[in-house]
Formats: C-alpha cells, sequence, structure tokens
C-alpha cells in the first residue's frame, strides 16, 4: 500500500488547555478516538508553516507512549516535515529531549509524559511541547494551541505508517525521514563535559562508598546504568527498577518520600547505601537522600549553588540564579554570599527561559524537585544527582555532613508544602477569590499567635523581554518574615489541586536538626483558618505533605 495523506473530519473538544507542562489528562480521555490527533493537529497549526524542518520527538515510556508517538509521525509527515528524530523504543528523557532539540537545531520537539503522575491504563498521559530552544513552550504559543483546538474541524494525517522504533537508524515515511536515535550516548557525553568523572569513578567505585539509584521503571533506566555502571564502575545492581515498564511496575514515578519508599526504607538500614537518588517518571525532577538525611529540594539548589566551584563545569561561571516563587528563600541567601542576583520567578519551567538565554543566570530551581542549569532549558534530575556526586568528591563528607554545614552558614530555611488534591473546581477557584479581596484586611492580623506584615498576590514582568504573568500566587508574610504561599496548581489531570507553602527561616542551635514539621508549627494552621479552607472545599487536612 502507497502511503498517502487523508483529512479525518472531527469534532473539537473544548478541554485542551495546556497547564503548566503541557496537556495532561487520563490516559483514557487521551484514548477517545481523535482526542489525540485534535491536539496535535492544534500544536501543529500553532507551530506554522513546518515544511522543510526538523522536529524531535520522545516519551517516557508509559502506557499509550508507542501508539501516540506513531500518530504523532504520521501527522508530521503530513504537515510536510522533512525530518524526525525520534528515540529508540519512543524512549526520551525530557532533559534529554531538551539538549537533543538544542544540539540538532530542530523546530521543535514533542514530548509524551505525564511527568510524576501514574501510567498505566488507568492512570495519566500528557504531551509537551518545546521550542527550537529547547525550552517549554511559553504562555503565548500554549494559548495558541488552545484556540485552534477549539475550531478544528478535522486534521491531516497519513492512511498508515511502518517505522520500526526499535531499528535505530533512518527510515522514509512518506516524504518524512524518521532517524530512530539513541539519545542515551548524547546524554552521557553532555554530562561528561560538566563534571569531574575521573573524580566521580574514584567515589562511586569506592568499597567504602555504598551508592544506589532507583530508575523507579522509568525513562531515566537506560540513563543510569550508562553512566553509573557503565561509565563510573558502580557495582552491578546499583541502579534498580531499571527497566522502562508501560505502568512503571506499579510504581507512581515521584521520588518522594511518599512513593519512593524502597529507597527510603533501604537508607534507613543499619547497612543501607551511603548516598541514595531517584527520579520520576520523565527524568526532569530528582530526590537526593544520605544515610540520615533526605534533602529537602529548596535545599538542593541553594547547595548546588553554594558550591558550584566543585563541579568543572560551572566553577567559574555562576553569575547568576533563579528559584520558583513558591520556593523556600534558601537560594536568595547563597546568592547575596556569591554577590550575584537571585531571580524570583513564577511556577513552571519556562520562566527560567529567558534568563537562561539571555546569560543572567546559570543556574535555577523550584520546590517541586527541580533542579538544572544552562545546559538545557528543562529541568534535570540525574544532572543534579551527578552534581551532587561532584561535589561530595571534591568535598569528601557525608549528603548529612554536607547538608548541615550548609544550614550552620547560611540557616536553615525549613519548608513544608501541603496538597489537597482532587478539589471542586468552583469551590477551590472561590476560595483563592476570596483571599483575594481580603489581602488588605489580613495584614495586621494576628492568627495563631502570628502576626501578619504583609499580604499579597504575585505578579511577575520577565526582566528580558517585559512578557507578563498576574495571579500567579498569594504570598503571606508574618512579622518574624515566615512566609505561607497559597496556588492552584495547573499539573493535576481532575479536579482542582490547590498546593500551600509554608517557610520558616531558623538561624542557630539544636533546633537545625528538627523536623520541618516541627520548625514550621503554627503556619499550617494559620493558612487553612486564614483562607477558610474547611468551608470552600470540605476538607479538614492536605492530602499529601511534603
Amino acid at each position: 500500500m502507497i502511503e498517502r495523506v487523508i483529512s479525518v473530519p472531527a469534532q473539537p473538544f473544548h478541554d485542551q488547555r495546556p497547564g503548566t507542562s503541557g496537556l495532561r489528562k487520563r490516559t483514557a480521555i487521551f484514548s477517545q478516538p481523535h482526542y489525540l490527533e485534535l491536539y496535535l493537529q492544534a500544536v501543529i497549526d500553532a507551530l506554522g508553516n513546518l515544511r522543510g524542518k526538523t522536529v524531535v520527538i520522545g516519551g517516557d515510556g508509559r502506557y499509550h507512549n508507542r501508539p501516540a508517538i506513531e500518530t504523532a509521525i504520521r501527522m508530521l509527515s503530513a504537515a510536510e516535515v522533512s525530518r524526525v528524530l525520534v528515540g529508540r523504543d519512543g524512549l526520551m528523557s525530557t532533559p534529554a529531549l531538551s539538549l537533543m532539540v538544542r544540539a540538532k537545531n530542530a523546530y521543535a520537539g514533542l514530548l509524551f509524559t505525564a511527568s510524576h503522575n501514574p501510567g498505566g491504563p488507568q492512570g495519566d498521559f500528557g504531551v509537551k511541547l518545546n521550542l527550537g530552544n529547547g525550552a517549554p513552550a511559553p504562555e503565548r504559543v500554549t494559548e495558541a494551541i488552545f484556540q485552534h483546538s477549539r475550531r478544528l474541524t478535522g486534521y491531516r494525517t497519513l492512511d498508515r505508517v511502518a517505522i520500526d522504533l526499535a531499528k535505530p537508524g533512518a527510515q522514509l515515511c512518506f516524504e518524512t525521514l524518521v532517524e530512530v536515535v539513541d539519545p542515551v550516548t548524547d546524554y552521557a557525553r553532555a554530562m561528561e563535559k560538566l563534571f569531574d568523572f575521573a573524580a566521580l569513578e574514584k567515589l562511586i567505585g569506592s568499597r567504602d562508598f555504598r551508592f544506589r539509584f532507583d530508575a523507579m521503571n522509568a525513562v531515566t533506566g537506560p540513563y543510569a546504568r550508562e553512566i553509573f555502571e557503565n561509565r563510573l564502575r558502580a557495582p552491578v545492581g546499583s541502579v534498580v527498577n531499571a527497566v522502562p515498564l508501560e505502568d512503571f511496575g506499579g510504581l507512581h514515578p515521584d521520588p518522594g518520600p511518599s512513593y519512593a519508599k524502597d529507597l527510603f526504607a533501604a537508607m534507613a538500614e543499619d547497612t543501607g547505601p551511603d548516598f541514595g537518588a531517584a527520579s520520576d517518571g520523565d527524568g526532569d525532577r530528582h530526590v537526593v537522600l544520605g544515610r540520615d538525611l533526605a534533602v529537602a529540594p529548596s535545599d538542593s539548589i541553594a547547595i548546588l549553588a553554594a558550591n558550584h566551584q566543585a563541579a568543572p563545569g560551572y566553577a567559574k561561571r555562576v553569575n547568576g540564579v533563579a528559584r520558583s516563587m513558591p520556593t523556600s528563600r534558601a537560594l536568595d541567601a547563597v546568592a547575596k554570599h556569591l554577590g550575584v542576583p537571585c531571580y524570583e520567578t513564577p511556577t513552571g519551567w519556562k520562566y527560567f527561559t529567558s534568563l537562561l538565554d539571555s546569560g543572567r543566570i546559570v543556574l535555577c530551581g523550584e520546590e517541586s524537585a527541580g533542579a538544572g542549569s544552562d545546559h538545557a532549558r528543562e529541568k534535570d534530575g540525574l544532572w543534579a544527582v551527578l552534581y551532587w556526586l561532584n561535589i561530595l568528591a571534591v568535598r569528601r563528607m557525608s549528603v548529612g555532613a554536607l547538608v548541615r554545614t550548609h544550614w550552620r552558614a547560611f540557616g536553615r530555611h525549613a519548608f513544608q508544602r501541603l496538597d489537597y488534591v482532587g478539589l471542586e473546581e468552583d469551590g477551590a477557584r472561590a476560595m483563592m477569590q476570596d483571599l483575594r479581596a481580603r489581602l488588605r484586611d489580613i495584614e495586621g492580623r494576628r492568627v495563631h499567635g502570628l502576626l501578619i506584615d504583609t499580604a499579597d498576590e504575585y505578579s511577575y514582568v520577565d526582566p528580558v523581554d517585559g512578557t507578563t504573568a498576574d495571579r500567579q500566587g498569594i504570598r503571606i508574610v508574618t512579622a518574624d518574615h515566615a512566609r505561607i504561599v497559597y496556588r492552584l496548581s495547573g499539573t493535576g489531570t481532575s479536579g482542582e489541586t490547590l498546593r500551600i507553602y509554608v517557610e520558616r527561616l531558623v538561624r542557630e542551635g539544636d533546633m537545625l536538626d528538627a523536623s520541618a514539621g516541627r520548625l514550621v508549627a503554627g503556619l499550617p494552621g494559620a493558612a487553612a483558618l486564614l483562607a477558610d479552607i474547611p468551608r470552600y472545599t470540605g476538607r479538614s487536612a492536605p492530602d499529601v505533605v511534603s
């Protein structure tokens, strides 16, 4: 049969507005006839003329990944894309896709992932668009995608496709050259340019250093095996759950303590590893653990910045840093010490992009286990783990000792995030609107013994291009400089997720080693009372505390 372009009529769906990380829905929704195709057509239309362009495609291997990639190849070919680069077996981590888009001068990248959300037929699926600089599509593009999606009457595709995703090399799909590539090798080479692999091999290969990385049956498994076991000579088996599976082996691919329970349990054993780490479904998040301590994400980016001299790729060029607004102010303290600016942006990696592209920052991070640098335009879990190991190799101390040394120098920004998941949309939004209307009245009020100093709603003006982002979270700051932040998240697949972030600075004494919950005591209760959460949501407690 000869391949040919066909037009398929279909009625538009009206729920295809992308969030901060693309469009995420339940897998069952994406599996509906025409749903994925119409969304991809909206993406193609928003990108404009793709004739003669190169597009990179990959996915985290979750259920529906392969058929989605085949669908995308058919539609990109129908759009006259000249070249498609696709990860072998349809696999590519989020940071690896960003690197490849930049290295190959591609016009765009498509990633099929729902990040740390569960997979399988009953799980979640998602589509993410990255532009030619390797960064997530900005709001002007995602809004254009949504507007196109509302008025589509069909889509263009090929009547068939015969691409072997397991076979490396070039294959012809209609008039489009499809190249199945190995992103693992390219990614590993990029890491070798940033970190001292000789020092890392000496550390990881030492009999006195026990190392464990949990890939959570997600996309980082092949990358971790290549880097840690093949190149750095970690003992075989140091990388666990290394085979990507469609349902992540029944695991929830989130590296936090609620889901990476085996890793946290192993670290608590008397004979457990000295260093433990994990990444999430698409490889952009990380967790780092020592024998007696799990590193808070807000602390992680601050410690990486404070010790940048240890990593060859960053030793002499950290001229600026950035964090998302809800992230603790630990990074601000480091930036002040270094004498460099610390930019505060809205949540969403795309907001770091112009700062990275303009050379204003080198390192950036966020409280949701993400950290990265100007090597890519995405957060990068394996990169963060290698950075940590490079610091330990140079400073010759344990994770716990390094963290406590940092706290003594800069203070500890004790931090918690409280998630209320799957809220009824009208109630959650009404709560935020009511809180917004009362901000002036809140100032000067005493709640749970806390005196409220300032209350405002955060808006952002990009210092490079002047673009604005309004209503990015409500901030409450107390007289003793503790902080409460409220934000509705855009990464869920059903209902609304309310995130509350609480933070308090502790400077010295035995309290430095207390639990985060003890150090922020009083703030969660004040947050619930100020926003009247039980009345608006029907919830008396958060679903997840991290």
